[in-house]
């Protein structure tokens, strides 16, 4: 007789199970993610590795360090990006929009690592080997150690790893693969998580450095089971509007390297091209002399570079006024405007405000609150900022100005660029050298009547 399959609910977001239907998962608090899915049979979970001596624990005095060993891409920017290059074994989730690059990035990594002698597997398994061969002709890519690959069921993935034994394998994407064992539609979070698991058994035992592309939902995260970042050793974003040239990964977990690091891309007709000055680019179209604009050193993982942020007030006729922003986060935005107007007086309940951060660029860490708030107020007033002056610092409710990190970085990249004045929260003036003093007029204040009087005075 056969047994009757049971069904489950899994929550989309945590991938968490329970018997029954609910409005929210207990877990994570979301609402509307709970998707009914056939229970997976034991035998299906069984992982085809190898079977594992058992291992005995060692006293910590006892463990040899040896130097993890990395192939380098020859993309500097991205072998800094994850810590030095791609170490064999490794599992890596690359995540983002629609468009936004990540085929193109993983082909032209695939290049670089072919012209060393390296076998690259490319499972193309959202479109036909010649949708992706025309790709990359478009690039300019043509190697014999290249494969492309157009499956989607994972045993004959695995059984095709097994025969080339490839040195990197590259899933496009993890949300089309799917094991037959299993009832439920790629994409479910059961297909997603289980096929992640298989690929992280083959990255380790067979210590192949895979890449799964990962698709995102309309919050900006990886479709599927948050246990999906959990298992992967590096978890990469696309960010960047597809509007703008600009592309920039950041590294949200790498369990080999620093996280937060990014990497600035341009999207040109030949693939995505490395940008190593930033803030050059940033500040090629900038208009000098023109109200609303303020320059803002900024720093991204370990690298500080130069960003535009510009403002626009204007008088509104409708009783409720517009409060946009792109590029930096919108709660920020409403206490800034809180704080110009219980501390400058200014009513800005009368104003529309739009904030903008120049090439599509997202910042969200709070020591360009003072820039912003002072391009609100250059508009505002109508009045123009010394072109060759930077700003930054971080504001309180009060109106106080707190102390930034890593100071001395974004200043060297200030005087790099040319720039003759910095306004600094006068808490950071401490930390700072009297030969960086001497390359560059340093201004110190305390709270935010003193920033805008300086500066628009």
């Amino acid at each position: 007789m056969a047994t009757k399959q049971k069904s489950v609910w899994y929550c989309s977001e945590c991938g968490h199970k329970q018997s029954k239907w609910g409005g929210q998962c207990p877990q994570c608090e979301k609402w509307n993610t709970l998707a009914e899915e056939l229970e997976i049979p034991v035998s299906a979970r069984r992982f085809d590795a190898q079977p594992l001596t058992p291992s005995k624990p060692m006293r910590l005095s006892e463990v040899s360090l040896s130097e993890t060993p990395r192939i380098l891409t020859n993309m500097r920017e991205f072998d800094q990006l994850i810590g030095g290059g791609i170490v064999p074994g490794s599992l890596t989730l690359v995540g983002g929009d629609p468009g936004i690059g990540k085929s193109t990035l993983m082909l032209q990594l695939s290049h670089s690592l072919v012209k060393q002698g390296l076998t690259v597997l490319y499972v193309c398994g959202e479109e036909s080997v010649d949708q992706t061969s025309l790709r990359a002709k478009r690039l300019d890519i043509n190697s014999d150690n290249l494969y492309l690959l157009s499956e989607t069921n994972f045993a004959c993935i695995k059984s095709q790893i097994e025969q080339l034994n490839p040195d990197v394998v590259i899933v496009d994407s993890i949300q089309i693969i799917y094991k037959s064992e299993i009832t439920s539609a790629p994409g479910s979070v059961s297909q997603v998580r289980e096929a992640a698991m298989e690929f992280m058994h083959i990255s380790k035992g067979r210590a192949i450095a895979i890449f799964l592309i990962g698709h995102v939902t309309k919050a900006g995260e990886i479709a599927g089971p948050r246990v999906l970042e959990h298992l992967v050793d590096t978890v990469l974003y696309f960010e960047g509007e597809k509007q703008h040239d600009y592309r920039m990964i950041r590294v949200v977990k790498n369990r080999f390297g620093p996280t937060d690091e990014i990497a600035v891309f341009q999207m040109q007709t030949k693939g995505l091209v490395e940008i190593a000055n930033p803030s050059q680019i940033f500040l090629e179209e900038r208009m000098k002399g023109i109200v609303g604009s303020v320059i803002i050193p900024t720093i991204e993982g370990s690298r500080p570079f130069l960003i535009e942020a510009q403002a626009l007030v204007t008088e509104t006729v409708f009783p409720s006024p517009s409060r946009k922003c792109t590029g930096l986060d919108q709660n920020r935005l409403a206490l800034l405007l809180a704080v110009l107007e219980k501390r400058m007086g200014y009513q800005l309940f009368r104003c529309d405000v739009f904030v903008s951060i120049a090439g599509g660029m997202r910042i969200l860490e709070p020591a360009i609150d003072l820039g912003v708030l002072i391009a609100i107020a250059s508009s505002l007033r109508n009045r123009r900022i010394d072109p060759e002056t930077t700003v930054v610092g971080e504001v309180g409710l009060g109106g106080e100005l707190r102390s930034v990190p890593r100071l001395e970085s974004r200043i060297k990249e200030a005087i790099h660029m040319g720039f003759k004045r910095c306004v600094i929260p006068k808490r950071n003036l401490k930390g700072l050298t009297d030969e960086l003093k001497s390359k560059i007029a340093i201004c110190g204040v305390d709270i935010v009547d003193e920033a805008v009087n300086t500066l628009l005075n």
